[in-house]
């Protein structure tokens, strides 16, 4: 593979900072011989809507999983609503992890549980003793669930198998899931990956929705270009585990997402790997040619990017 680039050639834009709830500060994580994260700092502001964007395999998930305490970063610190997420265990780990949502690619639901039942797991961590069915749950925790599945459109569902649903409808109950939490960060690990692309739209529009009317920070990542722009208000681009571009959306340039992606050539079999993905990505549903230059072909660029909801 190339290699990594460097920490001086990051490229930022002017991408507005309110008071920070996220501070990532020079973290390194390796698997084996892999390196998934490479001296990665960020800082997200309260009531930013950031997009992580890049290739598979380029640190996208991991650096989610550091925020939550999934992972812990091999060198670096990981502050978040002011706690030390590195050094935390237990409870108070348990406590931060009430305030941060979690929506997952996979959906993670119980599918022979129904989808009240589903959103209800949201507020486990508010429920002390067993709980068997709705019946562990009180009455101001269901009318709440009811309420974030009517925000989703899905109140008509809440009693159906959760297995019953399509999937951008079982992406809807992750969502109302999360919100169960009262949470004041939204994390979102490729939400839309396993969707088409109407119901990715719709899914999308629904978190930035929610998370501009609740004032929620969310931290999303994606691969697709066109749904980045038209969603997020700012792009922090991770190519081979670096950070190399943070800007507003709005500043995104065409050389920008060369730098995330790298400059796609027929030289190599591993460039036209990327060439193959870039073009799927980009919503062509083929490869992009070179142009003149060697540049990629970004025709859907600037529409997706003047679209922006």
């Amino acid at each position: 593979m190339p290699g990594l680039t460097s920490k001086s050639s990051v490229t930022t834009g002017s991408a507005s900072r309110a008071e920070p709830v996220i501070d990532v500060s020079n973290i390194t994580k390796t698997f084996g011989e892999t390196t998934a994260l490479n001296d990665v700092s960020l800082t997200v502001g309260r009531g930013e809507i950031v997009v992580l964007l890049g290739l598979s395999g380029s640190g996208k998930s991991t650096l989610l999983r550091h925020l939550d305490g999934l992972d812990r970063p091999d060198s670096g610190s990981v502050t978040v609503l002011g706690a030390a997420v590195s050094s935390l265990k237990g409870r108070p780990l348990r406590a931060l992890r009430g305030q941060v949502g979690f929506v997952f690619q996979q959906f993670e639901l119980v599918g022979s549980l129904t989808v009240l039942e589903n959103v209800l797991t949201g507020a486990l961590f508010r429920v002390r003793g067993p709980r068997l069915g709705l019946w562990g749950y009180r009455r101001d925790l269901k009318l709440a669930a009811l309420g974030h599945l009517d925000r989703v459109g899905l109140l008509a569902q809440a009693y159906q198998r959760a297995d019953t649903l399509s999937g951008g409808q079982q992406q809807r109950v992750g969502i109302a899931r999360a919100l169960m939490q009262n949470p004041r960060i939204l994390l979102a690990d490729e939400p839309v990956a396993s969707l088409d692309p109407e119901s990715s739209a719709q899914v999308m529009a629904l978190i930035r929705e929610i998370a501009i009317d609740s004032g929620l920070t969310v931290v999303c990542s994606l691969h697709q270009v066109d749904l980045a722009l038209s969603w997020g208000d700012r792009i922090v681009g991770l190519r081979h585990g670096q950070v190399v571009l943070d800007t507003i959306t709005q500043g995104l340039s065409k050389q920008n997402v060369m730098e995330i992606y790298g400059r796609v050539t027929t030289s190599t079999g591993e460039l036209d790997a990327i060439e193959t993905e870039l073009g799927t990505e980009l919503g062509t549903g083929e490869a992009s040619e070179p142009d003149e230059q060697g540049e990629l072909d970004l025709a859907t660029f600037s529409s997706a990017r003047d679209n922006r909801r």
